[in-house]
């Protein structure tokens, strides 16, 4: 099994000029709420002027921090967006990036999916019937996943059904590996998660997810990987996303195991570049990548 990570993006394609100044498709403009060199040199390098001012809504283009967007264009305020206008974030894609939100997203697509299935089943003409197709998720994709504190009672109930399985805990809202960690023993939980509450309720440092742990990962040269994809999306309704065609495999530096004595080495484990750079035998040069070529 290869783990997949998808990276979420907004790009804008064939920018031109608001209909009111006419079409052209250079000297657009663009507003930015902080100063990203390599994103702002593109964008001059193009011809295109940029506005300073707070209140200056005259831009094709906002690059703004994930915080601007969610304040201006949240559905609450009513603010909405100009035809010639874009901006590089949706306000609510953390309904995607946090695993938390990802994973219940998930289970709601599979429940509708199946709701859908069960009632042309039983003859509900409301209901248009579909076969699974290729939209569906085969359950392997997804392991079984809790959102913990609220599942903890769940997660248990699993964990004993199933004692010699191993699970991985991630913080819900973190990147890089940090505060990942596997887990072979109930208490090894409840050690982490810092004792009990006077009601006897586990205490929680912070929202986590805790999935089943794939055991047998597919291997090259003996040592785990996981591969960088990624995915420009231009529109949800519909639709519309482009796959780039490059991308990259991110390994482990040493060899992988499934033994319990090696359940926290994160050099066998993590294959997050944050982490394997910090490994004795991590390459400078080459950063432990391969590009999708050479895989």
């Amino acid at each position: 099994v290869v783990v997949v990570v998808v990276g979420v993006v907004v790009v804008f394609a064939d920018m031109r000029r608001g209909s009111d100044r006419g079409f052209v498709e250079i000297g657009a403009l663009f507003k930015s709420d902080f100063d990203k060199q390599v994103v702002l040199r593109t964008l001059e390098r193009r011809g295109w002027q940029r506005t300073r001012g707070d209140d200056d809504e005259d831009w094709d283009l906002y690059w703004a921090s994930v915080h601007t967007v969610r304040a201006i264009f949240n559905a609450e305020n009513g603010r909405r967006l100009h035809e010639h206008q874009l901006v590089n974030h949706y306000p609510n894609h953390y309904e995607l990036t946090r695993k938390d939100l990802m994973h219940r997203n998930i289970k709601r697509y599979r429940k509708e999916k199946e709701k859908h299935l069960e009632a042309a089943m039983h003859g509900d003409d409301r209901q248009p019937f579909s076969w699974p197709d290729e939209h569906e998720l085969p359950q392997e994709w997804v392991p079984t996943t809790f959102a913990l504190p609220s599942d903890y009672a769940l997660f248990v109930e699993e964990f004993r059904r199933n004692p010699n399985v191993t699970w991985i805990a991630k913080p819900t809202g973190k990147a890089q590996g940090r505060g990942i960690f596997l887990v072979s023993k109930l208490n090894q939980l409840k050690k982490w998660a810092g004792g009990q509450a006077p009601s006897g309720q586990t205490l929680f440092r912070e929202p986590y997810v805790v999935s089943r742990y794939i055991a047998d990962p597919l291997l090259v040269g003996g040592k785990k990987f996981d591969m960088r994809m990624y995915v420009l999306v231009t529109n949800y309704r519909p639709l519309k996303a482009f796959l780039y065609r490059g991308g990259f495999c991110r390994f482990c530096v040493e060899q992988y195991s499934s033994d319990v004595a090696e359940l926290d080495n994160v050099f066998v484990h993590l294959t997050n570049v944050a982490i394997q750079k910090h490994a004795e035998d991590y390459n400078d040069k080459t950063g432990g990548k391969w590009g999708y070529d050479d895989l």
